[in-house]
């Protein structure tokens, strides 16, 4: 049996559309494939990505990357404590020549969005984007303007450099979908890395693949992925057991439960398939959960990481079993 009979759903183009873009980013970027694809699956999904880790390993490269092989509006926005709420979302400012208020907007109003260093501003800076994220949309002067689409905002964080930063608040982290790590290259691939841009910038001469278009066109196919009954009961297990741990103050959302979802069928149709398997929801929940979790104070104090946690619970709860996962 084909992939394809399952369902009727045709999830060529999907996977199509993620090699090539995939494809082109990496004249660039080396040796990050699971992070490229996390990187589409929150593409596919509409959602926004975390990026945490440490200076120089191409967090900033990346995301003008994807920007540059979606042929997508592209705005960086550096976050410093003294950053303004309006210098994101815009502002309205009086006109001479009209007599009327006129907005000028910010770099919000872009396809993909940098939000470099984002703990760096203030919480009332941060919260410029809760709107934007969640409901793509932003609220100037009593005035709400649609965001282009497709809209993906990619934010930056150093975990390591804690002095004179914001941490993001818990509503705030619940709006992104997937929190990723890049990680240090391994040997061969820093060479890789020294000889591709010993002469030129390889950025430079990037030319778009896909348009923002043909993205909108897959949205609809990934969110037809099936997922069978089983399976929604092992996503909603996953998300009651992180609420009921004894180890964790606070558990996954109900906003985290659809990401895991989302996620899944995403990342199935990434791989040719039109159904989801239960390896596609195991991988995809460190991903898209553990930084929904906050430890409580004793887990703290043990120093145990959440990483640690979550693997536990996961292994706790049943996988089910069935001899077929796509629709009959």
């Amino acid at each position: 049996m084909s992939d394809e009979s399952a369902t009727g759903l045709d999830v060529t183009r999907v996977q199509e559309l993620g090699r090539v873009l995939q494809e082109n980013v990496e004249r660039v970027i080396v040796g990050k494939h699971e992070v490229m694809e996390l990187l589409l699956v929150a593409l596919l999904c509409e959602g926004h990505v975390l990026l945490e880790d440490v200076p120089g390993v191409g967090k900033t490269m990346l995301a003008k990357s994807v920007s540059r092989s979606l042929d997508c509006s592209f705005a960086r926005i550096q976050f410093t404590p003294d950053l303004l709420p309006t210098d994101i979302t815009g502002v309205s400012i009086y006109s001479q020549k009209t007599g009327n208020f006129e907005y000028r907007s910010g770099p919000v109003m872009s396809q993909i969005v940098l939000a470099d260093e984002i703990n760096r501003a203030s919480p009332r800076t941060q919260s410029a984007l809760l709107e934007a994220m969640q409901e793509r949309q932003v609220t100037v002067d009593g005035v709400t303007r649609p965001l282009p689409r497709p809209f993906l905002v990619l934010a930056t964080q150093n975990p390591i450099e804690l002095e004179g930063t914001f941490p993001l608040p818990e509503a705030q982290v619940d709006r992104f979908l997937v929190r990723l790590e890049m990680g240090y290259p391994d040997e061969q691939e820093e060479r890789a890395i020294l000889r591709r841009f010993r002469e030129v910038d390889p950025l430079d001469s990037l030319k778009p693949v896909v348009s923002a278009e043909d993205v909108q066109q897959v949205f609809s196919i990934c969110r037809q992925v099936y997922v069978h009954e089983l399976l929604e009961k092992y996503i909603v297990a996953i998300a009651r057991a992180s609420r009921e741990s004894e180890d964790l103050a606070l558990g996954v959302s109900p906003r985290g439960t659809m990401a895991l979802y989302r996620t899944s069928q995403a990342l199935a149709a990434l791989r040719r398939r039109n159904y989801v398997l239960p390896d596609d929801i195991q991988y995809m929940a460190p991903f898209c959960l553990t930084h929904r979790l906050i430890p409580n104070a004793q887990t703290r104090l043990r120093g145990r990481p959440i990483s640690q946690l979550f693997e536990e619970l996961l292994a706790d709860i049943p996988v089910p079993v069935e001899e077929r996962w796509s629709i009959e």
